[in-house]
């Protein structure tokens, strides 16, 4: 399982780096919404500030999710229980956990999310 945790590890860096990217773009957007007009709904770019800020929010709560999911993957590596499906107790194919490291599930058995 070393190759899984090093999988894991390098997936949970890449998303440590997209997470302060967007993190950096969210304080840009909200910097510049500090410049214009705070009334929305009459600023033209108004709406295009609120739109961005809230799609960069909605991109760092997802980054934040997959970290949480890396995280109980990398607990399951510790475990002994990574790449058994919590559903039917099969083993993962190894294609499908190349593809998707966090996933909880074997192909026959699909978990939302998984």
């Amino acid at each position: 399982m070393n190759s899984a945790r090093e999988r894991l590890a390098a997936e949970r860096r890449r998303v440590l780096v997209q997470l302060a990217s967007l993190t950096g773009d969210y304080d840009a957007v909200v910097a510049a919404s500090l410049d214009t007009n705070a009334d929305d709904e009459h600023d033209p770019e108004g709406a295009t500030i609120a739109f961005e800020r809230s799609q960069i929010g909605a991109l760092v709560r997802q980054a934040r999710l997959h970290l949480a999911e890396i995280d109980q993957a990398q607990a399951r590596v510790d475990a002994g229980t990574y790449g058994v499906c919590e559903r039917c107790g099969g083993q993962i194919p190894e294609e499908r956990l190349l593809a998707r490291p966090i996933a909880t599930s074997c192909v026959r058995c699909p978990v939302s999310g998984s």
